[in-house]
């Protein structure tokens, strides 16, 4: 079996080790502990995906369901609800959950890899290199920026940190003139605080402790959540908030998975479920391009294309969000973040005069095969089933005047819920 050596332990990382361990692999996983500590706001998806990757440990990590307040375009809302979830403590159940399955981590930080076409030697600060014969990227946004991109507005988001007494746990989000701030506080008295903003304009490294303090102090919400301490400076880490969408996420023996291959703005959605959503396709992919090298491209063009077509949406749900943030429309940190990265819809309007069967790659299995599916206007990559029911004979039956026979052959619960997707669609008998 070739050995295999996935880089960063993060979500996507382990997502990725865990599969291909199912698979049969030798898989090794190599990364350094985060350098700062932080805190994040997860939606029950999250919580889905996590268990669908197998992460049992990292799951229980989770809190119970807080309230979360919303202060957006000048209205206020506390209906909402997410699981705050403290990143070390989560880190580390990820590694607990790896080498429950077998999986070696080795804690090091990559100094240097070197590829080529035979495999890759990965030189590490604590041991000897290791050679690998495929490579999964999944460092994030600390991997290396190489290859074409897109990257959208340039933005920053400044993290702070410091401690209360404990209490209530509970989160807010509010947007600002020049940006947006989201703030938590867990139950044991840490306190978090964020402030995304422009990248361009920002006061010198040594002022920004004071200057974010002074922004806390004029957010009600803020007086709401926390107590004095919070209006003195804290802990501080910049971290880059820009979308980025790598145009060339894999090679012939390499792949990029997460935020390594795309990452979008926090206010798009959770950067985990971002993270997995890219990552659980991965060992199908990484499958068949080891075992079926004659499906090697095919599985490479099903990666890519799901990865753009995330990405996309969640950059286009950020802007939105954007959007309905109406009180500053000539503040550049607004109006550029309002139309990028396009002005199409979020989703499609139904047009059935544009259904039609198209071959695409799909998981069939455990490896990436290539099959008839339906392509709608808001599903441009496909569906090859509807719970268990293949569409794409549907179609063709209809194109051909024979849909009542079609569906006829089906159960009549299948049928019911076929008829309801072709009316879905624009579809009219």
């Amino acid at each position: 079996m070739p050995e295999i050596v996935v880089l960063g332990a993060g979500p996507a990382g382990a997502a990725v080790a865990l599969g291909l361990k199912r698979l049969g692999y030798s898989v090794r996983v190599v990364s350094e502990w985060r350098r700062f500590t932080a805190v994040e706001g997860v939606s029950q998806r999250v919580l889905d995906g996590l268990r669908q990757a197998g992460l049992r440990h990292a799951l229980a990590c989770a809190a119970a369901p807080s309230p979360r307040r919303v202060l957006w375009n000048g209205d206020g809302q506390s209906i909402n609800q997410e699981c705050l979830l403290d990143r070390p403590q989560f880190d580390a159940a990820i590694r607990e959950d790896l080498r429950a399955a077998g999986i070696e981590v080795l804690e090091a930080r990559v100094l240097k890899v070197e590829s080529t076409d035979a495999g890759h030697l990965i030189h590490l600060d604590a041991s000897e290199p290791l050679h690998a014969d495929f490579l999964v990227e999944a460092r994030g946004r600390s991997a290396p920026l190489a290859g074409g991109r897109l990257r959208g507005p340039e933005t920053v988001s400044l993290l702070n940190q410091w401690q209360e007494a404990p209490g209530h746990p509970g989160s807010a989000v509010e947007s600002l003139p020049d940006g947006w701030a989201w703030m938590a506080r867990l139950v044991d008295g840490r306190c978090y605080w964020q402030i995304t903003l422009d990248a361009s304009g920002l006061p010198p490294k040594e002022q920004l402790p004071d200057y974010c303090a002074q922004r806390r102090a004029e957010s009600s919400l803020v007086r709401e959540l926390f107590g004095d301490a919070a209006l003195q400076p804290a802990n501080l880490h910049a971290r880059s908030s820009t979308a980025i969408l790598f145009h060339e996420a894999s090679g012939s023996n390499w792949l990029r998975v997460g935020d390594a291959a795309m990452a979008v703005d926090p206010l798009s959605g959770n950067g985990i479920f971002q993270s997995l959503s890219s990552a659980l396709q991965a060992p199908a992919v990484i499958n068949t391009m080891l075992q079926c090298p004659d499906r090697a491209e095919l599985a490479r063009r099903f990666h890519q294309r799901r990865v753009e077509h995330l990405f996309l949406r969640f950059a286009r749900t950020g802007r939105d969000f954007y959007a309905l943030e109406q009180r500053w429309p000539d503040q550049p940190f607004w109006r550029d973040r309002r139309s990028w990265p396009d002005a199409e819809p979020m989703h499609a309007a139904a047009d059935f005069s544009q259904v039609r069967v198209e071959r695409a790659p799909v998981i069939h299995g455990d490896l990436i095969d290539e099959v008839e599916v339906a392509v709608t206007a808001d599903q441009p990559l496909g569906i090859w089933h509807l719970q268990g029911v293949e569409l794409a004979p549907v179609i063709i039956a209809l194109q051909r005047g024979e849909l009542k026979h079609a569906l006829a052959a089906l159960p009549e619960a299948q049928r019911r819920m076929v008829q309801g997707w072709l009316l879905a669609q624009g579809y009219r008998p």
